[in-house]
């Protein structure tokens, strides 16, 4: 499903509807809503929302368990840090509970770190397959979603549901949540703004299958529903 808005704002009131619904159908036949956020600066305006009426009191938020789709290997005090922007925008004001919130440990090392992120979720879904309520990503211009960049390693992951990354432009080691792992969940959500990504996002849904090069394409639900929100600027050069 694609849906086109005129605005940010328009987009991210949506986008925080559907946070909120999703939370209220999840509570209601499993006991507890477990999401995955992204980072960079898509989310911050949902974030915002998330914290104010009408959308606070609509949900259950002891019963919200937080993850991340990646993190770059920083300490969590650096402003490169996704756990610390969510928290400074969204999580410090809405009352979730502090041990529902999973943030990946930056303080070990890169490897121990994704395994110890990815022994975190096998405690959440000890009887099967890893399957996240709502999975929230963006995309950037170079066509990487989560920290699955172009040409890395991490696009052949088969098994791991966390592994490691490298991103070449900032120089950073990255833990990222793995395609086969995304591809799980209930629902994948793509926030997508800007005309400076209109290029790349018409490439990866109209364009030729070629995940190497347009990580993104690798994300293809296995049995959940795949929505992208976006704005007119991203939208501009899709043809359907």
């Amino acid at each position: 499903m694609i849906k086109v808005f005129k605005s940010k704002k328009e987009l991210s009131i949506d986008a925080a509807q559907l946070f909120v619904d999703s939370a209220k159908e999840s509570i209601e036949e499993n006991g507890k809503f477990i999401v995955a956020l992204t980072g960079g600066s898509s989310p911050n305006e949902m974030y915002a929302l998330l914290t104010q009426e009408p959308y606070v009191n609509q949900v259950e938020w002891g019963k919200v368990h937080f993850f991340w789709g990646d993190e770059r290997h920083v300490p969590y005090e650096s402003d490169l840090n996704n756990a610390r922007v969510a928290h400074e925008v969204f999580l410090n004001h809405v009352p979730a509970i502090k041990e529902n919130i999973h943030i990946m440990d930056t303080a070990l090392p890169l490897e121990e770190s994704a395994k110890a992120y990815e022994a975190i979720i096998h405690t959440y879904f000890p009887d099967g397959k890893p399957v996240f309520d709502l999975i929230f990503l963006g995309m950037g211009a170079d066509a990487h979603t989560a920290s699955l960049f172009p040409g890395t390693d991490v696009l052949q992951e088969k098994d791991r549901l966390v592994s490691t990354s490298y991103n070449e432009e900032q120089k950073t080691d990255r833990i990222t949540l793995t395609a086969p792992l995304i591809n799980q969940a209930d629902k994948i959500v793509f926030l997508v703004f800007g005309e400076g990504k209109a290029a790349t996002l018409q490439q990866v849904l109209e364009g030729e299958y070629q995940p190497e090069k347009l990580p993104t394409q690798l994300i293809r639900p296995e049995h959940g529903k795949l929505i992208w929100y976006l704005d007119e600027g991203s939208a501009s050069k899709l043809n359907g």
